[in-house]
């Protein structure tokens, strides 16, 4: 049985939060203002735009937990 689109879609954005996410957390911070600023990010340069904005939101979502403090 295949994946459908949406499925594949998931996972490919999953797979790059995971490697953003692997950066640390000031480097998720920097990512995540990049991207809201629709800054280049080579690192994302093979996702569409809409598989940036949800790696975005899903950046936003984890980095609450933190409410804008990262440990160094």
């Amino acid at each position: 049985m295949q994946a459908n689109p949406l499925q594949k879609q998931q996972s490919t954005v999953d797979q790059y939060v995971e490697y953003l996410c692997e950066q640390g957390c000031m480097k998720v911070s920097s990512f995540i203002e990049a991207l809201q600023n629709n800054e280049p990010m080579p690192e994302l340069d093979p996702l569409t735009y809409d598989e940036r904005a949800i790696v975005l939101e899903e950046l936003v979502s984890i980095m609450s937990v933190y409410q804008g403090k990262c440990s160094s």
